[in-house]
């Protein structure tokens, strides 16, 4: 089967990203434009391939630790013995909603210090809420025959909800985690102010240098980053649900 241009289109931005984190001294010319006073064209107080990997692995646990609390929650308030706590669990997860990170991460570093902890108290936060929204809505949709099908035969809750109600929510859970991801790529630069070692580095630097070139840099990074992870988790959210047979075969 041939490749379909936007594939071939994502693979080369990709290999892009990768040459630039690897070797951003071949790109000086295109970034020199933006800097003045013989400024440094590339970011150079620290590796942005580290930045890079110490930005996505902060994102990373905070999805994780989100998406396993929020998907929790949701599997909670709909059984017949949780559903009492909805309205105390959709307060819970509304909580990084109504408080911004810059808020969170105030509050955070006096308890936990300066450094990744306040960051990844501000992402999990903020990650919560699409992730138990969806997950809450995917189990909730499920159409009544399947889980009628599946007492039927004698599964017990615990089985319904591992082999039928999660496998088939799965599809709309995965575009809650896809958001949270996408919101956190971004929102992660800011823990670069309380010392996180996110690609805010980099555009801080910038900004307090009036360095266009930096500032550029990491945006563009963290852009790139946001993009071609959206579109992946895209991907695999289109094929699971081919695979339980909610879309057609293409």
């Amino acid at each position: 089967m041939k490749l379909r241009f936007p594939t071939i289109l994502r693979i080369g931005i990709l290999v892009l990203l990768i040459v630039f984190l690897v070797r951003p001294e071949w790109f000086e010319p295109v970034f020199r434009p933006l800097t003045q006073n013989n400024a440094p064209v590339i970011y150079n107080q620290g590796s942005l391939l580290t930045l890079t990997l110490l930005h996505l692995r902060t994102v990373a646990i905070a999805t994780a630790g989100a998406t396993i609390v929020a998907v929790a929650l949701a599997i909670l308030v709909t059984r017949s013995f949780g559903v009492e706590f909805l309205p105390l669990s959709r307060s819970l997860v509304n909580i990084g909603q109504t408080f911004p990170p810059v808020a969170v991460l105030a509050l955070a570093v006096p308890a936990v210090g300066f450094g990744e902890k306040p960051t990844l108290i501000a992402l999990f936060l903020y990650g919560l809420l699409p992730i138990f929204e969806n997950s809450l809505t995917g189990l909730t949709t499920l159409p009544p025959t399947v889980t009628d099908a599946a007492r039927g035969v004698g599964m017990t809750g615990w089985q319904r909800l591992l082999k039928v109600e999660l496998p088939l929510a799965m599809p709309i859970i995965l575009a809650g985690i896809r958001l949270s991801v996408t919101i956190n790529l971004a929102t992660a630069t800011i823990g670069s102010t309380v010392a996180a070692k996110t690609l805010g580095e980099v555009i801080i630097a910038g900004l307090q240098s009036n360095n266009l070139s930096f500032v550029l840099q990491g945006g563009l990074i963290v852009g790139v980053l946001a993009v071609l992870i959206y579109d992946g988790l895209s991907a695999i959210e289109s094929f699971i649900s081919r695979r339980m047979g909610l879309l057609q075969q293409s």
